[in-house]
């Protein structure tokens, strides 16, 4: 008798294949153990705001980025507003950001009755231009937010000399870098006031909002940890004005399960990250740089095109997702109009940038066979013509 056959592989169809930008369902299925027994204590326990999930889970971050303390708080957004106000920023201050950013980056400035600065940023790296920095700095400007933008590591030593020389506050906005090493240091752990986001989409990335805030002084620590719960050091006791933004307890076990994983998630997402690269090479998509030095955990994989709105609409006929990040230099949104920028070709880098940046699947759950089949459609679409030179 002859042996069985073995079981045949079939590879999908390529027009069946889907791709989501994001797949977080798929990241719950493979830590949902994990996940349901940590929400579960937390509902049997019934301490839902701050206690000891929320202290368990500062210690642990602290501890994994190398830093004297974390103060959770309600969100990324709220975390640059308290870094502000525990840095005495505020009215009739100016306070420099990059123009291609997020914007709460620049309405935490606004919140805290400060004006942002916009100033324009490096077209390799995306990131702070040092010079153009220096050459909007004035009598009123008080510190500057550099961004460690879409997961890279951001080189900060021209910031720090501009800043000591005009004696600045650097507050960092690390909200899509969790896990990053720089040198020999992950981003949060320089002393400096630095801001997180674990919004459900970020690398450490929580069931809602969430922020935190890492820092090396105990007196932005103790003014983080009243400002963030109505300037309460015990109930009914005001020592100042804050404001409720007391991080979720859930959040802070969730966020507790995921940290055990983050670096693992951090590697795929790097590899994932060369497959493409390595793909695109020498083709008119370019794709982000991986720095020499590591200092990249790819929450956005961003590539440029001459023809990107023509991109994105070929990707979405194939089932593939993408996104902009960010479509409109914050110079030039309505809200900040008032501030009298001149409009385009004020800040020539980041409206180019604006045009042509794409963001296109990333996240550790990637397939092999999604890998494959977006890079095919990529490489469709180089040979296809559609993309200007």
């Amino acid at each position: 008798m002859s042996a069985l056959p073995s079981k045949i592989v079939r590879t999908p169809r390529r027009d069946t294949i889907q791709i989501p930008f994001v797949d977080l369902k798929a990241q719950y299925l493979s830590i949902r153990e994990e996940i349901n027994e940590a929400i579960k204590e937390v509902l049997h326990s019934a301490q839902f705001v701050n206690g000891k999930w929320v202290e368990g889970f500062e210690q642990e971050f602290a501890d994994y980025l190398g830093v004297p303390y974390i103060v959770g708080v309600g969100s990324g957004t709220a975390a640059l507003e308290l870094a502000l106000k525990t840095a005495g920023i505020g009215a009739g201050d100016e306070v420099i950001v990059p123009a291609n950013t997020f914007f709460a980056t620049a309405e935490a400035v606004s919140n805290v009755g400060a004006t942002p600065v916009f100033a324009d940023v490096d077209p390799q790296t995306f990131h702070l231009d040092a010079a153009y920095t220096e050459a909007v700095i004035t009598p009123r400007t008080r510190a500057v937010i550099p961004v460690h933008l879409f997961g890279r590591a951001m080189d900060l030593r021209n910031i720090e000399q501009l800043a000591e020389r005009h004696g600045l506050t650097i507050i960092e906005d690390a909200a899509q870098a969790h896990g990053v090493v720089h040198g020999n240091t992950k981003i949060g752990a320089s002393g400096r006031l630095t801001c997180f986001s674990f919004y459900p989409g970020k690398n450490l990335g929580a069931y809602g909002d969430a922020g935190a805030v890492a820092c090396s002084q105990p007196r932005h620590f103790e003014t983080l940890r009243l400002l963030r719960d109505h300037g309460s050091p015990s109930k009914y006791q005001h020592s100042i004005v804050g404001t409720n933004s007391r991080m979720d307890a859930i959040q802070a076990a969730v966020l507790s399960i995921k940290l055990r994983h983050l670096d693992r998630w951090n590697a795929q997402r790097v590899e994932h990250a060369g497959y493409l690269r390595r793909g695109l090479a020498a083709t008119s998509i370019i794709p982000p740089e991986t720095p020499l030095e590591g200092g990249h955990n790819f929450h956005l994989f961003v590539v440029r095109s001459n023809s990107r709105d023509d991109l994105s609409k070929f990707l979405a006929r194939r089932n593939i997702s993408s996104g902009i990040h960010y479509p409109m230099p914050l110079h030039l949104t309505n809200a900040y109009q008032n501030l009298g920028y001149p409009g385009h070709g004020s800040l020539p880098v980041s409206e180019k940038l604006a045009s042509e940046i794409l963001s296109l699947p990333m996240y550790p759950e990637l397939s092999h066979g999604q890998l494959v089949h977006l890079l095919e459609v990529l490489m469709d679409f180089v040979s296809s013509g559609r993309e200007s030179r």
